[in-house]
């Protein structure tokens, strides 16, 4: 059981038959009155997203979520292909469960499957992941101005934007969680 006090992001509860995972929470001390925490909570199951408040004394049930790292085969249509690569056993997602996991994601490479009781969810892609720049404008020499940023297109066809002095064929370093250019690498 995790009271509302002991909160933190990412964990995943049972509240109310459902199962949520904590986006966002604030321990709130009013001046007059009981504290009390606010959070938004995401519903893994249908991705839907709630804002709550509970008393910080308030207990709900930890849910069990199974994280099994996964090989990416191959898309075939609306179905992603993966393999457990301890089992061998193949899983094919539907577009939905996957989402935009895969945006950063080259075929082959690993990424976590995210089950409760048997059913996935959801699809994690590595944190950081290396691509080549497949498409881009040529920088100009002398056209340093700080923070200027060019649209680029990475081989798995994803759009980022870079800055001006990384050219096509470029490998860059790219945060899968937020889609920025991190570094050259």
């Amino acid at each position: 059981m995790i009271s509302a006090g002991d909160f933190r992001n990412g964990v995943t509860l049972e509240i109310e038959g459902n199962i949520y995972q904590i986006v966002e929470f604030q321990h709130v001390k009013p001046g007059k009155g009981a504290a009390f925490v606010r959070t938004k909570l995401k519903n893994i199951i249908n991705g839907g997203v709630v804002e709550r408040t509970f008393r910080p004394t308030e207990k709900f049930p930890a849910a069990r979520i199974d994280r099994v790292d996964m090989q990416y085969l191959y898309a075939d249509g609306d179905l992603y292909n993966f393999m457990d690569t301890n089992t061998y056993e193949q899983v094919a997602l539907n577009k939905e469960i996957v989402g935009d996991a895969l945006k950063f994601v080259k075929e082959n490479e690993t990424v976590k499957v995210c089950s409760y009781n048997g059913s996935v969810f959801s699809v994690e892609a590595p944190l950081f992941v290396e691509l080549e720049i497949t498409d881009t404008e040529p920088g100009f020499k002398g056209d340093t101005a700080t923070g200027a940023t060019k649209p680029a297109t990475v081989e798995t066809g994803a759009q980022i934007n870079v800055p001006l002095f990384v050219n096509q064929g470029d490998k860059v370093k790219i945060d899968t969680r937020t889609g920025e250019y991190l570094s050259r690498a």
